[in-house]
């Protein structure tokens, strides 16, 4: 399985230790792909031309994945500052939102993009790059799209109305969902075209639905430390597990188990890089 990211990255800053790590949504799903067995990951986004940029270009390097196709703009790489709580897991203090180079420029898809994009399965976004980028997805028509809808606080309805009707795959982030809203959620969501959704739900059990067929995986047992980019992680695995084996039972066990084993350390995917003193 080949998997390509198209969305947002950033440095995750955790102030208390002077340290940023490479991170986003989508990068954070292709480098678990890559760990997980896929033959080929990339991504395809828009990095700053500072620090911050070059770290995840390097860290992306190291993972193995292709970062031939990344925009650099001159200007400031998002970020995300973080601190953590008493349990480990992740609390987002603030970001660089309005001065990033993503608030000034967006991602339009060229030619060379779309025959770049054809030699990959899964196509995976995010919603952070979904609002000015309705146009995109027909260009790349006939390939696999699985899309991040995080948290009820970064999507609505009219979003998913607008993505969905081109997904294989849709994800959700439901922690502060109530178990009979997430069944109307994923029943819409099937009636929309989506054939695999899924709602994972932190330190709660997973509920997956594949054609209406429903799923439930429990957390794997884990010594959290962070749990930065644990649910990106655990689409990773099961994207590359099931595209692989399409047993959603084994699939879901894979993601969990690897979904833990991202809580032992810091970051999503670590490679830590500790900023220059000012002093």
């Amino acid at each position: 399985m080949k998997l390509i990211g198209i969305g947002d990255a950033v440095v995750d800053y955790y102030k208390d230790q002077g340290m940023i790590y490479p991170g986003g949504s989508v990068v954070n799903v292709a480098v678990a792909a890559r760990r997980n067995g896929a033959e080929q990951s990339a991504y395809l986004g828009i990095l700053g031309t500072d620090l911050a940029g070059d770290h995840l270009i390097r860290s992306m390097n190291e993972e193995g994945v292709d970062v031939s196709r990344v925009r650099r703009v001159e200007g400031p790489t998002g970020e995300a500052m973080v601190t953590l709580n008493e349990e480990g897991d992740r609390i987002f203090i603030g970001t660089n939102k309005d001065t990033r180079v993503t608030s000034m420029v967006s991602l339009t898809l060229n030619p060379e993009d779309v025959a770049y994009i054809r030699n990959y399965d899964i196509v995976h976004s995010c919603i952070s790059i979904h609002r000015g980028f309705e146009k995109e997805p027909p260009k790349i028509g006939g390939k696999i799209l699985s899309f991040d809808f995080s948290s009820q606080d970064y999507w609505t309805m009219k979003d998913v109305e607008e993505v969905c009707p081109y997904l294989s795959y849709a994800f959700f982030s439901g922690s502060g969902m109530e178990p009979s809203e997430i069944g109307e959620l994923i029943d819409y969501v099937h009636r929309l075209g989506v054939g695999v959704v899924g709602v994972t739900r932190g330190d709660k059990p997973a509920i997956f639905s594949e054609h209406g067929v429903s799923f439930v995986q429990n957390p794997s047992p884990a010594r959290v430390v962070d749990t930065m980019g644990a649910g990106d992680s655990f689409i990773g695995a099961f994207l590359t597990k099931y595209a692989a084996t399409k047993d959603m039972a084994r699939s879901l066990q894979k993601a969990a188990d690897y979904a833990a084993a991202v809580c032992s350390y810091y970051g999503a995917f670590g490679r830590g890089l500790e900023l220059p003193s000012l002093g």
